[in-house]
């Protein structure tokens, strides 16, 4: 066959999987635009709605940590309450947990795509150990050392200022993609480390309300571009406040989120609406080259109207 033919014969055929992962999903779509697609109900149940590949996943599952301790935000002294989500379990549940989503997410991934996984030491072993036991091969494990962690009020121990994100790749025999040359550009020239200095999220990542979980923009540029091309598609099945599909949708990504709260549905819906408007787009931007996540831009990404790009109307 002509790899003309070819292709065209891919690109059919990717359009008939894409027309069918929207209607599988049609009575629990709760948004569906240029390419950003939210998903109203548990992971598990559905994740098997639907039989679509994605190039990439990124997961920020429960951290299992709200066991009533203290912490600080705003300079306020707040108890450590994410929700009922995030209460402490058994090592036994919390391997069965970890193990039942990771299982569903790898039949959605592609040969050659790869998972990305935060935590902190509360749960990040148990999903290595889910990891290894389900095929994949970790590839790295990113510390983020965040440049703005909250002071430690016990005065007991280390300040707690690092997360974990696990990345690692669907089969250990089949390469993955790494965007190893604008890594290395965004680092001045020398190879990126596993090593992540970037801040918490701030305030005018809060616009639109707050989660009480929520990844700053920052994160998700830098691991989306390191792992995916543009108009890849990527899975976030506890998509919260959206930050995946707001970083996809920014960089010519396409997305699917899977949320169960609707509280964090509605305030996702207002962050993409929140989205559609240049100023907001070009401050973001502006914010991501100043963290070295994003390669300055061209100056046509920072009109108003421009071609459209993989249904992104400002690319």
């Amino acid at each position: 066959m002509p790899i003309k033919c070819f292709l065209l014969w891919n690109f059919a055929l990717r359009m008939m999987c894409e027309v069918e992962l929207q209607d599988k999903l049609k009575g629990v779509l709760v948004m569906e635009k240029d390419n950003f697609l939210l998903a109203h109900g548990d992971c598990f149940k559905l994740l098997k709605a639907f039989d679509f590949k994605f190039d990439m996943v990124f997961a920020d599952p429960p951290y299992f940590l709200s066991g009533g301790g203290i912490s600080c935000q705003s300079g306020k002294v707040v108890c450590v309450d994410k929700g009922k989500w995030d209460k402490p379990m058994s090592q036994e549940g919390m391997d069965s947990f970890n193990l039942g989503w990771l299982s569903a997410c790898r039949e959605h991934m592609k040969d050659n795509a790869t998972i990305w996984i935060t935590g902190t030491h509360h749960n990040i072993f148990s999903v290595q150990q889910q990891l290894l036991k389900l095929g994949f091969k970790i590839l790295n494990v990113i510390t983020w050392a965040k440049t703005n962690p909250p002071p430690n009020i016990s005065c007991r121990y280390f300040t707690y200022s690092t997360e974990f994100i696990i990345w690692a790749r669907k089969s250990p025999k089949v390469a993955h993609f790494f965007n190893y040359k604008l890594m290395k550009e965004l680092n001045e020239g020398k190879q990126m480390s596993d090593v992540w200095r970037l801040p918490a999220i701030g305030k005018w990542e809060k616009s639109c309300g707050k989660h009480p979980t929520q990844k700053p923009l920052s994160v998700l540029a830098r691991l989306i571009q390191a792992s995916t091309e543009p108009g890849a598609w990527v899975l976030d099945p506890f998509s919260g406040s959206a930050t995946t599909g707001i970083a996809a949708n920014l960089l010519g990504r396409r997305y699917l989120g899977l949320e169960i709260e609707e509280e964090f549905l509605s305030m996702s819906k207002n962050r993409r609406v929140e989205l559609e408007q240049a100023t907001i787009r070009n401050e973001y931007i502006e914010r991501l080259v100043k963290l070295k996540c994003v390669l300055p831009p061209k100056k046509e990404m920072l009109v108003k109207e421009a071609a459209p790009v993989y249904n992104v109307p400002w690319l």
